[in-house]
C-alpha cells in the first residue's frame, strides 16, 4: 500500500469510511452526536478536514486505516449471511475465517438457503455504493420451482406484477433450459427482501432451490459451492468505478 501524504487533507467522514467503521453518512451522524475526537477534540462540524498525522478517536478508540480486502464467497445452503447467529448456525462469517487479518462484511444478504455469489467487504464506501438503491446494482439468479412455470406468468412477471410493498418487474426472465419448464432465469436489480421467493410465491409456485449467479459485474465462475477466493485488483477496479449495471 503507498504510504500516505501526512500532509494531504482528507474530510474526517471519508477517513472513518475507509477506516472500516461505517459509511459515510453514518460518520456523518456519529460526527453530529459528538462522538468522535481529532487530538483529543470533540468535533462536531461536518466537512471536517483531516490529515493523516491527526489522531482520530471515535467511542473512545482510536481510529487506524486497515487495509481492504475483498472476498468473493460461492455462499451454500443452510447457512447465515450474518456475521453471528444466535441460534449457532453456521454464518458466512465461518467459511471464510483467516481469510484476512480485518473484520469484513457481508454485502447485502441471502437467505440461509439461497445459494451463489456474495462478496464480503471491510470497504464500507463499496458496500454502500453496490447496496444503496439509487446505485443498486443487476443481479441474475437461477430459480427452481415444485412444478412447471407457464409462459403466461413468465411474461406477467417480466411485464410487472403488484407485490404488498409495491410493484417489481424482472429486467429479463427465460426458462433455463430447453427441457425443464420448472427452472428459470431471471435478472433483477430490485435489493427488496426475498424478492425472487416472493415474486414466484405470488404466483402461486414454491421456490425449491435458489441460485444467485451474477452480483454487481462478479460470477462464481470456477469457484465451488462453499469456497471463497480473493477479488482481482482489476476486479475491484470494475467495482469502485462502477462500470457495470
Amino acid at each position: 500500500m503507498p504510504i500516505p501524504d501526512p500532509n494531504e487533507q482528507i474530510r474526517l467522514n471519508k477517513f472513518m469510511s475507509n477506516a472500516g467503521i461505517c459509511s459515510r453518512r453514518e460518520a456523518d451522524e456519529f460526527i453530529q452526536q459528538g462522538l468522535v475526537k481529532v487530538n483529543g477534540q470533540v468535533v462536531t462540524e461536518l466537512g471536517t478536514k483531516i490529515t493523516h498525522s491527526d489522531v482520530v478517536e471515535y467511542d473512545e478508540k482510536v481510529v487506524a486505516l486497515e487495509s481492504k480486502c475483498y472476498i468473493l464467497l460461492n455462499k451454500p445452503k443452510d447457512c447465515v449471511t450474518t456475521s453471528d447467529d444466535p441460534n449457532g448456525r453456521t454464518t458466512v462469517m465461518d467459511l471464510v475465517k483467516g481469510a484476512c487479518n480485518e473484520r469484513i462484511y457481508p454485502v447485502g444478504r441471502l437467505d440461509r438457503n439461497t445459494t451463489g455469489v456474495l462478496l464480503l467487504t471491510n470497504d464500507g464506501d463499496l458496500a454502500s455504493k453496490l447496496t444503496h438503491p439509487k446505485y443498486v446494482k443487476k443481479k441474475i439468479y437461477h430459480v427452481w420451482c415444485d412444478r412447471d412455470i407457464a409462459e403466461e406468468d413468465m411474461q406477467r412477471i417480466a411485464d410487472g406484477i403488484e407485490l404488498e410493498d409495491g410493484p417489481i418487474h424482472a429486467d429479463a426472465i427465460s426458462y433455463a433450459t430447453e427441457t425443464d419448464r420448472n427452472q428459470a432465469g431471471i435478472e433483477i436489480h430490485s435489493g427488496r427482501n426475498r424478492i425472487v421467493r416472493r415474486i414466484f410465491e405470488s404466483l402461486g409456485y414454491h421456490v425449491t432451490k435458489l441460485d444467485r449467479v451474477y452480483f454487481a459485474g462478479l460470477t462464481k465462475k470456477n469457484l465451488p459451492r462453499g469456497r471463497w477466493r480473493y477479488l482481482t485488483q482489476e476486479e475491484v477496479n470494475f467495482l469502485k468505478m462502477g462500470s457495470f449495471e
